[in-house]
């Protein structure tokens, strides 16, 4: 179970570095051609502040569990991902985005498994 738990928590930080990357050092118009049409009405500032935030996210899923300094927190950011993941699918839904209302479904579920497993 461990084991899996990990290669969860490998999966999400893939999936929010490459996003939070993007979203900290693409300009909108490239951000929208590579798929993440999300940020198609927030403002700069806010799209800078949402992959700071997911880089951030990065540190918290996995270091805090590998360490074991407050491990609490590995399964918090796991929650809030999957917060980010249902807002976002919301708005891919709006937008009529089926494949990508499915990848954020897809996540998630990693994210709330990453939640339960960690907590138990």
């Amino acid at each position: 179970m461990n084991t899996l738990l990990w290669s969860c928590q490998v999966i999400l930080a893939l999936a929010f570095a490459y996003s939070g990357i993007c979203k900290t050092f693409y300009s909108r118009e490239k951000l929208m051609a590579e798929g993440q049409t999300g940020v198609a009405a927030l403002s700069d500032v806010a799209i800078r502040l949402t992959g700071i935030a997911e880089l951030l996210g990065v540190i918290g899923i996995i270091l805090p569990w590998w360490l074991g300094i407050l491990p609490i927190l590995t399964p918090m950011t796991a929650l809030c991902f999957g917060v980010i993941m249902v807002l976002a699918a919301r708005v891919h839904y709006q937008r009529k985005e089926v494949k990508n209302v499915r990848n954020n479904i897809i996540l998630l579920f990693i994210c709330l498994f990453v939640v339960y497993g960690r907590m138990a």
